[in-house]
């Protein structure tokens, strides 16, 4: 589980899960991206360290408690690894770079794709306690690609804001980082906190239904349009669980490498000539698509 740092890592981390001690746990995740970087193993780097500044972000208490100094190291190695020629990285500059000769709505399909090949995910981990905004993604893909076509009632977009607003609670729920898990077919289990990747797969999910629903409310209004939120692409890749079980180079993995050839394939997809059928059969078939299964 923990590759590189062995079971006294692990020990750690699940002692601090069942005692409920978050600062304990921050300070491990720390302690271990710490030991990563000075070894040179930046992925796992990236990882620990952003999941110690999910933990203490998320409680005022435990960021008291962790104390200022290993929060403003723990954010200076973050910024540094901004820099590294990670997968973390590349991806979402290659995405924003092709983006930029997209219309606004072609992003935003592009990025409803994503979405919908977390929905069988989504299903399973909102089995989990407190988890339960994720099985509700297969709705709020199917009224938003309705929403491309025909008005969304009233209801049905304060549905949305309560799932938007949901997500963006969840990162800052015990839930999240507490170790619950679910099993993988041929594969280590997958934990909710691996969704912490990517500038957090929750937090990009919780920033394209803002933005949607924000665009819906400015049709008719051109110049109060906004553009369309880019950073929901690329999140599928789930780098946090590879690099967590075992990759040194997640993008070298089977399953990373078939999801980038979903995302560069929805972009030629959305270059062409497409109908809002078709998007819909892509979206149908990717909310039955098992993202983490063995290609």
């Amino acid at each position: 589980m923990f590759h590189l740092f062995g079971e006294d890592a692990r020990d750690r981390v699940s002692e601090c899960q069942k005692k409920k001690d978050w600062a304990g746990l921050a300070k491990a995740y720390y302690d271990m991206g710490v030991a990563a970087m000075d070894q040179k193993d930046l992925n796992r780097a990236v990882l620990w360290l952003h999941r110690a500044d999910t933990i203490y972000s998320a409680d005022d208490a435990v960021y008291d408690k962790v104390g200022e100094a290993l929060v403003d190291d723990c954010s200076d190695r973050i910024g540094e690894l901004e820099d590294a020629p990670l997968l973390y990285n590349q991806v979402p500059m290659e995405v924003e770079e092709s983006a930029e000769e997209l219309s606004d709505l072609a992003v935003r399909v592009w990025g409803l794709l994503a979405i919908a090949r977390l929905v069988h995910l989504g299903e399973r981990l909102g089995r989990l306690p407190g988890c339960e905004v994720l099985g509700r993604l297969g709705w709020a893909v199917d009224v938003m690609l309705q929403s491309f076509q025909q008005p969304v009632s009233q209801e049905d977009c304060g549905r949305l804001l309560d799932i938007c607003n949901a997500l963006y609670e969840l990162g800052d729920s015990e839930c999240f980082y507490a170790g619950g898990e679910i099993e993988v077919a041929g594969g280590a289990p997958f934990e909710v906190f691996d969704l912490n990747g990517m500038m957090g797969v929750y937090l990009e999910l919780n920033c394209y239904l803002d933005n949607h629903l924000r665009f819906l409310g400015a049709i008719g209004q051109e110049e109060d349009m906004l553009a369309a939120e880019r950073g929901m692409i690329g999140c599928t890749l789930l780098p946090d669980y590879y690099v967590r079980t075992g990759s040194d180079r997640p993008e070298e993995v089977p399953r990373v490498r078939a999801e980038l050839a979903r995302i560069w394939d929805d972009y030629n997809f959305i270059c062409s000539n497409i109908t809002w059928e078709q998007v819909a059969q892509k979206v149908n078939a990717y909310k039955a698509l098992d993202i983490l299964a063995l290609q």
